[in-house]
């Protein structure tokens, strides 16, 4: 069978590939909008914070230009002072630092997530393969950023010629302007600029986020044969689930047997068939099945109840309706109370006379077993209705 063509992946990623490449660190990113983020709060950030970061700079500047005698001769007071000067400046910065970590920390929840995967700190050396860095350069990937590089370079360049151009005679009459007006006014205008052109880029960017979604979920997608392939994996061949079936059954066995000892009574076949059963006194409720079996099985019950001195009652027709018509852990039918409980009275009298002597209890031999649970009985078995006639 030929490789399937990229042409053919028409069905979308399942929810195991999208994971698989999640803990390979392959999520959608838009530089884009992660760079519009910052860029913008950093502008707004100068626009509220800029004045007060101007004086505390401007105040931090004049006094470290101003030294007296003892700071010149006296080298500790010196370095008191430039750092107390270093720390103004950090405490000035620290809004507008805090403002742009915070945002650039939150931007990649706007699209991809947050991520961390150790997988991407290792080594790839297929990158440094020459050839896959050359089909890279003429992917359509390449040509997209290509694209995008182009149109942020014609956003910006016409952004700001548009706001020079309003500002011509702003800007012309700087030269006029005394310094510290020019330099109020020189502030405004690259702001204002600077606004400008990052809106202009967030046009990119509300374009962008979208198509690295689209272009994740295309580069993820499926060919029809790996959603078949994955869909087997996930269920399991049939080897393998017959194989898991087979161990529970055998762990199944391990625990039945394991609780035999603990019965009251094991009701027997004699041969076929063995049910053991166990009634806790105190919790209320029925008797319950705590192990049951067919030939081999039935013959392990029988030999574990002999060695660990738990009763026999040899009883077909009740041994193959609790066969029947219970699960292990099972409360017995109600239409086997009254035979079971005949059971058990037999089973705890036979206690007390090997504990203290007396008469040998009676072996219960006509029990109380409906016929219809009797799966050996003719009446369980339903007859057919044919009133009804023929099928027409």
């Amino acid at each position: 069978m030929s490789d399937e063509s990229d042409a053919e992946k028409t069905e979308p990623a399942s929810q195991k590939r999208i994971d698989d490449a999640r803990r390979e660190g392959d999520v959608p990113r838009s530089r884009e909008l992660a760079t519009f983020t910052v860029l913008m709060t950093s502008g707004v950030g100068l626009w509220v914070f800029g004045g007060s970061l101007v004086r505390q700079l401007s105040a931090t500047l004049v006094s470290g230009l101003s030294l007296d005698r003892e700071q010149i001769y006296n080298s500790d007071v010196l370095i008191n002072r430039v750092a107390t000067d270093i720390g103004s400046v950090l405490i000035a910065c620290l809004p507008l630092a805090f403002a742009i970590m915070v945002v650039a920390l939150a931007s990649p929840l706007l699209v991809g997530g947050w991520l961390f995967s150790a997988n991407s700190f290792m080594p790839n050396f297929g990158k440094l393969n020459p050839l896959k860095g050359l089909g890279n350069m003429v992917s359509k990937n390449s040509l997209v950023e290509l694209f995008k590089a182009l149109a942020k370079t014609l956003v910006v360049s016409v952004v700001a010629w548009f706001v020079v151009m309003s500002e011509k005679d702003a800007v012309l009459a700087l030269t006029v302007e005394p310094l510290l007006a020019g330099s109020v006014h020189v502030g405004n205008l690259v702001g204002t600029a600077f606004l400008f052109m990052v809106g202009g880029l967030g046009l990119i960017a509300a374009i962008d986020g979208p198509y690295q979604m689209w272009h994740y979920a295309d580069k993820l997608k499926m060919t029809r044969q790996e959603v078949i392939q994955e869909a087997k994996e996930s269920d399991g061949n049939p080897q393998m689930k017959a194989k898991v079936r087979q161990m529970q059954r055998e762990m199944s066995k391990r625990r039945m047997m394991a609780d035999v000892p603990t019965a009251d009574v094991v009701v027997t076949n004699p041969t076929h068939y063995a049910v053991a059963l166990k009634y806790t006194d105190g919790q209320g409720g029925a008797p319950r099945v705590v192990a049951k079996g067919s030939d081999e099985v039935a013959a392990k019950i029988r030999a574990l109840a002999k060695e660990n001195k738990v009763a026999l009652l040899e009883a077909p027709a009740l041994a193959r309706a609790l066969h029947k018509h219970t699960e292990i852990g099972d409360e017995i039918p109600e239409a086997l109370y009254a035979a079971v409980a005949e059971v058990l009275a037999y089973v705890f009298q036979l206690r007390t006379y090997k504990a203290a002597g007396g008469n040998y209890p009676d072996r219960p031999t006509k029990l109380a077993v409906p016929p219809e649970l009797d799966p050996h009985n003719p009446a369980s078995q339903k007859p057919k209705d044919n009133s009804t006639g023929p099928a027409q």
